[in-house]
């Protein structure tokens, strides 16, 4: 029994997003029986029809991670000044990679002297977007809701890189790292920003070892977050009122855009999470303005991109990267109302 009771998770080692998902469960069971059964097949059907995405999502990221591509994002830190704003905009909004993990990759950066600029630029617009997160937006979502969203990003990065190239001067900026910069990851293992491509990986036994390890894992986070995403959403439609949403969010004015930011920046989870979510309060009448602010407040100012940030600058300057996000969420829901209506 002692060996049995030893071999077993510890409550500490199981995913939050499953035990949600378990406590959904269970207070269905005890509060609305007849309910389960209905969320537990929305669910399913729900996974079912987003297994393409999640499929491709998954191979395309262990594509790059075993080909090494992520290689080339170091050049995007190379030259001028303003190149490496534009182009640390372009690859932050296309890299595959955990938030987390670009931590010792940018302390390397910021260590042989890389502007904060390019930096800045970088933070900005790495959370918002990458491949998988494009699928499963264009799929959960629109299309075109996944690529004004890439745009966004892009622009948010671009925007706060030449900001805060304009302000290098200011109280703001100045002696902009911490004392002690982190030197550990968080366990996405070593900086990848290393090397050349290899894009045949499959000829190198440790690369075809990083495709499997790196779809697996990819795999099982996506599936975490958009189970508990699909529970929460099954949910919503049972308890939440159509009206009510259109109601709060609903509309093409200001309100409703602002809002979405305010309630994004504390209220996000995932950015995985929160798509097939988002999409679901837009059927219900939320705006597609206050869908874009909320996703885009709740990207940049998520816990893993904060800590990206917070472990290597001073408060001030986490500070700034938290109101460019915030204003870029706002500027770009009021651009979505435009485009997206």
């Amino acid at each position: 029994m002692a060996e049995l009771t030893q071999n077993l998770p510890k409550i500490s080692d199981i995913s939050k997003a499953w035990l949600a998902s378990l406590l959904i469960l269970v207070l269905l069971a005890i509060f609305d029986t007849p309910q389960l059964p209905d969320t537990v097949v929305f669910t399913g059907y729900a996974l079912l029809n987003t297994a393409p995405f999640i499929l491709f999502a998954v191979f395309a990221v262990a594509y790059v991670k075993a080909s090494g591509a992520e290689a080339l994002l170091a050049e995007a830190f190379k030259g001028n000044q303003v190149r490496m704003i534009v182009l640390a905009s372009l690859m932050g909004g296309l890299s595959p990679f955990c938030s987390c993990e670009v931590i010792p990759f940018v302390a390397g950066l910021l260590a042989v002297g890389a502007p904060l600029s390019a930096v800045m630029a970088f933070w900005l617009s790495s959370p918002l977007m990458d491949p998988a997160m494009f699928t499963i937006t264009a799929g959960a979502i629109s299309f075109e809701f996944a690529m004004a969203k890439t745009v966004f990003a892009v622009a948010l990065g671009a925007v706060g890189g030449f900001a805060t190239m304009a302000l290098m001067n200011s109280a703001v900026f100045q002696d902009p790292l911490r004392e002690t910069q982190t030197k550990r990851g968080c366990g996405c293992g070593p900086s990848p920003f290393s090397g050349r491509p290899v894009w045949s990986f499959w000829s190198e036994a440790e690369r075809r070892s990083t495709f499997r390890e790196t779809a697996v894992e990819n795999g099982f986070f996506l599936l975490k977050w958009l189970t508990l995403a699909y529970l929460i959403e099954s949910t919503m439609l049972a308890y939440v009122p159509a009206e009510s949403i259109a109601g709060f969010l609903g509309g093409d004015g200001a309100g409703p855009v602002i809002l979405g930011a305010v309630i994004g920046s504390p209220a996000y989870l995932s950015g995985y999470a929160a798509v097939p979510l988002v999409g679901e309060l837009m059927n219900q009448g939320m705006a597609p303005g206050a869908a874009m602010s909320f996703i885009i407040a709740g990207g940049v100012s998520s816990l893993p991109a904060a800590i990206a940030v917070w472990a290597l600058v001073k408060p001030r300057v986490f500070g700034a990267y938290i109101g460019y996000g915030l204003v870029g969420a706002i500027l770009a829901g009021f651009a979505a109302n435009a485009l997206l209506q």
